[in-house]
C-alpha cells in the first residue's frame, strides 16, 4: 500500500455517522498537486446541509460518548497512534502528494502528529477533580471535570496530519464529540486520519469530517447552532479574528492557533555553527510554511556576516524539486498566490536596500512541468522597518538584520503583533533566562531551531492566539469544571 492507496475511493467521501456519503448536492472539488498542479483526485464537496447532519451526528451521541470509560477512549487512541505508525510510509506520501514538502519531512509530521494520540491515551484516564474541606469548616468542596460538548475543528493546510491529531486526540480524551473541516487544499491526510480512527473502533459519530470548497459558509453555520460548544481554529490571524466574533453570539469556548512573526536571535557568544544549524531547522521546516518558522534573523553586528555567509552556504545547497522525489531537500509552495506574496516581500525589501545572498526568485519546476516553486532565500543589509520583517514570509526566505546590543534585541522582537515562536541563541545561561523572561511569545526555543512536542504546551500570546493544545494544558480545553457543594458528614 502507498500514497493514494491508503484512501480507496469509498473513502474521498463525506464521513458522518460513522458512514462515508457522498455530498448532498453531489458536488465534488478537486485536490491539487502544487509540484505541476495536476488533479490528484476529487472529493466530496460538503455544503451547509451536510455540515448540520455532522453536527446532529454529534450532538446524537455525545452523551453516549461522555460516559464511556476513559481506559476505552485510551485505548482507542492507543491502538490508532500505532496505525499511524506503521502505516507511516504511507501517510508520509500521501501529505507529500498533496501538500508538496518531501517525503522525508512527511515522515517527520507522521511521528510527530501520532505522537498526539499516543500522548493523549495515557492523558484520559489522568482526568480528574478535587476534594477539599471548605476553609471555614462545615462543608466540603468537590470539583468534576467534564467534557464541554461537541466540538468544531478547522484545519490548516501546511501539517495535514499534526493540526488534526492534535485537536481530535485531547478532545476523544476527553470525551467530546467532534466535526471537523480539513483545509480544501489538503483534506486527503485528514480522510484517511478517519478511516484509521474507524478501523481503531471509534464509535460512529464521535468524528465527523466534511469536506468542503466553502469553509466560511459551513462553520458560520455551526457556530450559529447553540447545540456547538467548542471551537479550535488554526490558520491566520485574520479568520481567526472573525470566528472569534462568530462565537460570541452562543458564547462558545474558542482556541485560537494564529499567526506568527518569530524572531530568531543569534547572540555575539552564539556558536555560530550551532546558529546556522537551528536556522536551517527553524527557517526550512516545512519551505517556511509553518507558524513557528523563523520570521526574523535577529543577528548581532559582530557575527552577522559570518553567519549570513555560513547561512547563505547552505541554503543555496538545498535541492529543490518534486516531494516525492529521491534526494531533493525542498518542495513546491502549496499554490501560486504563496509564491506572488513570497515574491512581492523580496522585491519590495530589495527595493528598500536589503541585498540578495542567494535565491530570491521564482523558478519553474525541476522537470519544466510548472508547479509553484520558489527557491531557498537569504537577505542580508534588510532595513529594520522593511514589510518582511513585519509579515509573515510562511515561505523559504531568511532575511537578516543586525543589532548592537541585548535591549535593542529584544525590543525589536517583541515589536510585532504576533507573539507565538521565537528562537535565542547564546552560551550564557543567565543571558538565557534574562531574554525568556522578557520576550513576549508563548514558546521560546534556546540553542534548538525545533520546539514542537506533544508533550509541551503548544500556543501564542497577543494576535497569535490563546489556548494551548500537546501538553497536560491539551487536554483542560475540552473539559468544563463542576463544583459541588457538600455539607459535612
Amino acid at each position: 500500500m502507498s500514497g493514494l492507496d491508503l484512501l480507496p475511493p469509498e473513502h474521498r467521501l463525506l464521513f458522518i455517522g460513522g458512514s462515508w456519503r457522498e455530498a448532498n448536492s453531489g458536488a465534488t472539488f478537486a485536490v491539487r498537486d502544487p509540484a505541476d498542479g495536476s488533479v490528484i483526485t476529487e472529493v466530496a464537496d460538503g455544503d451547509v446541509n451536510d455540515a448540520v447532519d455532522a453536527l446532529d451526528a454529534a450532538v446524537a451521541v455525545q452523551d453516549e460518548w461522555a460516559r464511556t470509560a476513559p481506559r476505552e477512549r485510551g485505548e482507542i487512541l492507543r491502538r490508532a497512534f500505532e496505525a499511524i505508525t506503521a502505516r507511516a510510509d504511507d501517510f508520509a506520501e500521501l501529505m507529500s502528494l498533496e501538500m508538496g514538502k518531501t517525503v522525508k519531512e512527511a515522515k517527520g509530521e507522521v511521528a510527530y502528529g501520532a505522537e498526539f494520540f499516543r500522548w493523549f491515551s495515557e492523558e484520559a484516564v489522568r482526568i480528574h477533580g478535587r476534594w477539599m474541606q471548605n476553609p471555614a469548616g462545615g462543608s466540603r468542596l468537590l470539583t468534576i471535570k467534564k467534557p464541554v460538548g461537541p466540538c468544531l475543528f478547522i484545519t490548516p493546510w501546511n501539517f495535514p496530519l499534526a493540526m488534526g491529531t492534535r485537536k481530535i486526540g485531547p478532545a476523544i480524551a476527553a470525551g467530546c464529540t467532534m466535526v471537523v473541516k480539513p483545509a480544501e487544499l489538503t483534506p486527503l491526510t485528514m480522510l484517511a486520519l478517519a478511516a484509521t480512527l474507524e478501523e481503531a473502533g471509534l464509535p460512529a459519530g464521535v468524528l465527523n469530517i466534511v469536506t468542503t470548497s466553502d469553509s466560511k459558509s459551513l462553520s458560520k453555520a455551526l457556530m450559529a447552532d447553540d447545540r456547538l460548544r467548542k471551537v479550535s481554529f488554526t490558520g491566520s490571524t485574520t479568520v481567526g479574528k472573525v470566528i472569534i466574533r462568530q462565537s460570541a453570539d452562543e458564547l462558545q469556548r474558542v482556541s485560537m492557533e494564529l499567526g506568527g512573526n518569530a524572531p530568531f536571535i543569534v547572540f555575539e557568544d552564539a556558536d555560530v555553527d550551532a546558529a546556522v544549524e537551528g536556522a536551517m531547522i527553524a527557517k526550512m521546516r516545512n519551505m517556511g510554511e509553518a507558524c513557528t518558522a523563523a520570521n526574523r534573523f535577529l543577528v548581532h553586528e559582530s557575527v552577522a556576516d559570518e553567519f549570513a555567509d555560513k547561512l547563505g552556504a547552505r541554503m543555496g545547497a538545498l535541492v529543490v524539486g518534486r516531494g516525492q522525489t529521491e534526494g531533493v531537500d525542498v518542495g513546491p509552495l502549496i499554490d501560486q498566490n504563496a509564491v506572488d506574496s513570497v515574491s512581492q516581500l523580496v522585491t519590495d525589501a530589495v527595493h528598500d536596500g536589503a541585498r540578495v545572498v542567494v535565491g530570491g526568485t521564482p523558478m519553474d519546476g525541476p522537470d519544466h512541468s510548472g508547479g509553484t516553486f520558489y527557491p531557498p532565500t537569504v537577505l542580508v543589509d534588510v532595513p529594520a522597518e522593511a514589510e518582511i520583517v513585519k509579515q509573515e514570509i510562511f515561505g523559504p526566505v531568511a532575511p537578516i538584520t543586525t543589532f548592537a546590543d541585548e535591549d535593542e534585541a529584544i525590543t525589536r522582537a517583541n515589536d510585532t503583533e504576533y507573539g507565538l515562536a521565537s528562537y535565542v541563541f547564546t552560551r550564557d545561561l543567565s543571558r538565557t533566562i534574562r531574554v525568556a523572561e522578557r520576550l513576549q511569545f508563548g514558546m521560546v526555543g534556546v540553542n534548538s531551531g525545533l520546539i514542537s512536542n506533544a508533550a509541551a504546551p503548544f500556543g501564542g500570546v497577543k494576535a497569535s492566539g490563546f489556548g494551548r493544545e500537546g501538553s497536560f494544558e491539551g487536554i483542560d480545553e475540552y473539559l468544563d469544571t463542576t463544583y459541588v457543594a457538600l455539607p459535612a458528614t
